[in-house]
């Protein structure tokens, strides 16, 4: 779920809100997963309005581990692709 969320927002390069997701679970689990990616540093949330808008944190990912987010991100399309998935 979380590696689907960070796809999402490294594909689209801008900040989304939570429900901008198609994601097959509950809004509750939805927020969790939300709130362990911004616990953990990946993703930042800010106010727009009433708005609760997502963006990756690239630039201090790559900071901080210089290449970690393309690799992964790489890894992720080309498991998708052997896995017959797309997503």
């Amino acid at each position: 779920m979380r590696l689907q969320i960070v796809r999402e927002l490294a594909a689209r390069g801008v900040e989304l809100t939570c429900s901008q997701f198609e994601l097959p679970v509950t809004r509750s689990t939805t927020t969790h997963h939300f709130r362990v990616l911004r616990e953990s540093g990946v993703v930042r949330q800010i106010y727009r309005g009433t708005a609760k808008m997502n963006g990756l944190r690239r630039d201090d990912l790559d900071g901080l581990f210089p290449g970690l987010l393309d690799s992964l991100l790489a890894a992720a399309d080309r498991q998708s692709v052997r896995l017959g998935d797309g997503a």
